[in-house]
């Protein structure tokens, strides 16, 4: 059972412009940057199309459905970070191993708190996501994604995916949460044009 602190997945009907926690911690760097978020709408899962629907329309972990989908294992590239106290976030760039190719670009928040000490050294030597090291450590989680996204690609994301000009990209509002209910982690995870 989901906390009742966090709403399921809007029922939209129709696209509608995301704002507040649909873009969090996302809209977070982009304040920080002093940069003007991109055009994201939140749209209905149906809307999504394949092959992103297959990527992103789901309970799962992101990490591990990309290294299935590019059948490569997959490291980050940090582009941003800060850390209040136990709070831990950082914008990256999932990339994968064999050719260095950007197949994700997220923003996350995560509450190390809720790691034992070995697997908060894992996730701030920044090189492995944190998905993968989820299921390395067999860590009990689940995820539930809070909304669907379609983006205008700005001149960030498209340095993070080697991109000229606009391009419409998909992605999702996802939180991991620990066996006991609690957010491990709150991403918004962005997926280059296929």
């Amino acid at each position: 059972m989901m906390p009742a602190t966090y709403s399921l997945t809007p029922q939209v009907k129709a696209p509608v412009p995301a704002t507040g926690a649909f873009l969090y911690p996302l809209d977070d760097f982009y304040a920080r940057e002093r940069q003007p978020l991109p055009r994201i709408e939140i749209i209905p899962s149906e809307l999504v199309p394949e092959p992103y629907r297959g990527l992103l329309v789901h309970d799962h972990d992101m990490t591990p459905t990309l290294e299935r989908f590019h059948r490569c294992d997959i490291h980050i590239e940090v582009w941003g970070r800060q850390r209040q106290n136990d709070l831990y976030f950082r914008e990256v760039v999932l990339r994968l191993d064999r050719d260095q190719r950007a197949v994700e670009f997220g923003a996350n928040k995560v509450n190390l708190v809720l790691f034992p000490a070995d697997v908060r050294r894992l996730i701030l030597d920044e090189y492995l996501p944190l998905g993968h090291i989820l299921n390395m450590r067999n860590i009990p989680h689940h995820g539930h994604p809070l909304a669907y996204l379609r983006i205008e690609s700005d001149d960030l994301m498209n340095r993070a995916f080697r991109l000229q000009g606009r391009h419409t990209l998909y992605g999702r509002r996802n939180t991991i949460w620990d066996a006991q209910n609690r957010a491990l982690s709150e991403i918004v995870e962005i997926l280059p044009p296929a």
